[in-house]
């Protein structure tokens, strides 16, 4: 798995050749040197990070993110690694919360809406027609 070109090695990371460049671009992958009019060669530890890479897009991590993590990734900054896992995990409860509050004032404006049958006037609508920092209060 040390002599891929860039197909191979991009079938065998499940990505597509222009991810590949894009993270070379990015400074998320090297460019390996081209020995001599050849082509470029790809190996296990590149299949490794584009593997990586992806993961931690899984887990909401941005590019930017990840090229931090990345770079932290000599033995010896595992409390810094934690310390930016620390943040993202902060970031995913906030959003969690929003998406909590959310949820329930269109639970109330859905219940609303299946309460007033033959109203002139939506409730929903009437509700979003207000500031919606109003509206998202008064649910």
């Amino acid at each position: 798995m040390d002599n891929l070109s860039i197909g191979e090695f991009a079938d065998t990371a499940g990505v597509t050749v222009e991810t590949i460049r894009f993270y070379q671009r990015k400074g998320l992958l090297p460019q390996p040197d081209r020995p001599s009019g050849s082509i470029r060669r790809y190996g296990a530890t590149d299949v490794a990070r584009v593997r990586f890479v992806k993961s931690a897009q899984s887990l909401g991590f941005s590019l930017d993110e990840v090229a931090s993590l990345l770079a932290l990734d000599d033995g010896t900054h595992c409390n810094e690694a934690r310390q930016v896992a620390q943040g993202k995990l902060a970031d995913v409860r906030s959003k969690l919360a929003d998406l909590h509050r959310i949820e329930s004032v269109l639970a109330t404006l859905v219940d609303d809406c299946s309460a007033s049958h033959g109203t002139v006037s939506c409730p929903l609508i009437s509700a979003l027609q207000e500031q919606p920092s109003h509206a998202a209060r008064s649910r």
